[in-house]
């Protein structure tokens, strides 16, 4: 006979599961903003972080396998909100975070002076907390040509009294308008 596994507990211990009173902290889902994949899997077009930056890969090559056995991933990818070119060199065997990056179009209500942009959410609410892409945080990039033009356009469009729809793009907590649609 063997003995049991753990002893019996002590009168008035508690035992692992007993406990129910927990306190969490977030009112998040508790879901991950990245998941991993292997450096190996990423391609051309891919979403993948880089220095804790959510980028775009526009190019990747491998190396071979060297001395100690690793063949290298050389991943070369741009930032989606700064537009800064970012580059890593990791062995294709090591596990990468990938953001979960996601777009929802929305119809632009207003475009205030300032370069706040006033949305229209699907369930009837707004959604005030967006600038124009020309508007930059302290600390970020420059606007590219890309928002200089999106900018511009949106705003006469919107000043020739047309039905604008702002496209969002979202990752790891950051939103910023990358494109637009006009009808008429």
């Amino acid at each position: 006979l063997r003995p049991p596994c753990r002893p019996p507990a002590a009168a008035g211990a508690s035992r692992m599961g007993d406990e129910h009173d927990e306190t969490f902290e977030t009112g998040e889902s508790g879901a991950s903003a990245t998941y991993p994949q292997q450096a190996g899997e990423i391609r051309k077009g891919s979403h993948l972080m880089i220095k804790g930056r959510p980028c775009k890969c526009v190019e990747v090559s491998t190396s071979k396998t060297g001395k100690h056995g690793h063949a290298k991933a050389h991943i070369v990818a741009i930032d989606i909100f700064t537009g800064k070119k970012l580059e890593d060199l990791c062995p294709t065997s090591h596990n990468l975070e990938v953001p979960f990056v996601t777009k929802t179009e929305y119809q632009v209500i207003d475009v205030s002076a300032d370069g706040e942009v006033s949305l229209l959410k699907e369930d009837g609410s707004t959604k005030d907390d967006l600038n124009l892409p020309t508007i930059v945080k302290s600390g970020a990039a420059e606007p590219t040509e890309d928002d200089k033009k999106c900018a511009a356009e949106m705003e006469k469009a919107m000043a020739d009294g047309k039905t604008v729809h702002a496209i969002v793009q979202a990752a790891c907590g950051e939103e910023k308008i990358i494109g637009h649609k006009i009808t008429d």
